[in-house]
């Protein structure tokens, strides 16, 4: 049985793009779906498959800029450390919003479900008389707490801004890198170490 050339690059690329869901990490994942793709868009060139040839020159570059993406966070998980802020490499991945004087960013009891950046302004933490400055990150331990529960009042004191980033964001980049679970563990570790010399039992990252 003769085989021809489009039915041999179509063989492949499905074995590929099968062979994708198996992939348990990101980065070799996009790898092989991008190998798919340029294998169907040669299969659907050699059979003249206008949809197929369409569909895989759009997912390719999706496909480049996921695994981009997914390397750019990757460079930036390895040089995170305690010198590098996170502004640096975290902030394009948050969401900006501003504030008035007297507005509440989180009260006791709440849910907490993400983490925040001040960028400019001051926080005052109602239960401790607690001002917070910019370059401050807050919310990450409730975050990870077991009944993610805010443990305080936080509250404007000044206009101010700043960056959020949900739990699902961050879940969506731990899944894309696992190290961010190391920085994170590594953040909350140093804010204890530091509540603990302060000899508070809830600083900024509690609330």
């Amino acid at each position: 049985m003769n085989v021809d050339l489009g039915t041999v690059l179509g063989l492949i690329a499905a074995a590929l793009y099968f062979a994708s869901y198996s992939m348990k990490s990101m980065l070799p994942l996009r790898a092989v779906a991008l190998a798919s793709n340029a294998f169907f868009i040669a299969y659907g060139y050699v059979h003249s498959s206008v949809p197929e040839l369409a569909l895989h020159c759009v997912l390719l570059p999706l496909n480049a800029k996921r695994m981009w993406d997914i390397k750019k966070l990757s460079r930036e998980i390895e040089r995170a450390t305690q010198d590098s802020p996170v502004s640096q490499w975290l902030l394009p991945h948050m969401t900006r919003r501003t504030y008035k004087a007297g507005d509440v960013l989180y009260r006791k009891g709440d849910l907490a479900d993400e983490i925040a950046y001040i960028a400019s302004g001051q926080l005052k933490l109602q239960e401790h008389d607690l001002i917070l400055g910019p370059g401050e990150l807050i919310g990450e331990i409730a975050l990870f707490s077991p009944d993610k529960k805010r443990t305080q009042s936080v509250v404007w004191a000044t206009d101010g801004e700043l960056y959020r980033m949900t739990d699902e964001m961050i879940y969506r980049l731990y899944y894309q890198n696992p190290k961010l679970g190391f920085f994170f563990m590594r953040l909350i570790v140093e804010r204890l170490l530091r509540d603990v010399k302060r000899g508070g039992a809830f600083a900024s990252g509690a609330a």
